[in-house]
């Protein structure tokens, strides 16, 4: 069984989060497992409250989840894993996404009706 296509919103949302060069690295260092915030800032050389901004675009577009665990010592640790996801980046499969856009332009809010003169 063949996971849905994304919708056109869903596909401009993925997209968006993967043209960011540290996303892409950040899904990169992912795919060798799940790790925690700390580690991976630490592994990718970034401020944790600058990981935390890229990780909710990741997880907000679907690319990521985390998961809250407590460890040993009790303290609340954030763990991030990527998702199953399989993007395939075709003509049609563009077209067929393009059928299902709400918003022409995400960065400009929701569709407005065309308004009759």
């Amino acid at each position: 069984m063949t996971a849905p296509r994304p919708t056109g919103d869903d596909l401009v949302e993925m997209l968006a989060a993967l043209a960011n060069p540290l996303r892409l690295l950040i899904v990169a260092k992912l795919t060798g497992g799940r790790d925690y915030v700390s580690h991976l800032a630490r592994e990718i050389g970034v401020s944790r409250p600058l990981l935390h901004m890229h990780l909710r675009r990741l997880e907000a577009a679907g690319l990521i989840t985390g998961t809250l665990e407590l460890s040993e010592d009790g303290k609340a640790v954030k763990y991030y894993e990527v998702t199953d996801f399989d993007l395939r980046l075709t003509a049609s499969a563009l077209a067929e996404a393009a059928e299902t856009l709400t918003r022409p332009d995400p960065e400009k809010g929701p569709a407005r009706k065309e308004q009759s003169r």
